[in-house]
């Protein structure tokens, strides 16, 4: 099982080290620098797209629920 976990162990720190180099890499283009990037999607980004994404999913289901019970209550008076 040792080797199982020192497996894991590299992969989580390979793929820590490839977002960390990411981060650099939008920093250094933006200007922003590692930090500044990495709180503006961490901080402000990632959490906003979450919440848009959440009201959009919400109102999805509202919509297509009326629109169910509409055509539900629709057919009931035809027949």
């Amino acid at each position: 099982m040792e080797w199982g976990k020192k497996l894991m162990d590299g992969f989580v720190i390979n793929f820590f080290n490839w977002c960390v180099e990411i981060l650099v890499n939008i920093g250094d283009f933006t200007g922003w620098g590692y930090e500044l990037a990495n709180i503006i999607i961490f901080v402000f980004l990632q959490p906003t797209l979450i919440l848009l994404f959440f009201c959009l999913w919400i109102r999805a289901i509202l919509k297509n629920g009326r629109k169910f019970n509409i055509q539900k209550n629709t057919k009931s008076h035809t027949s």
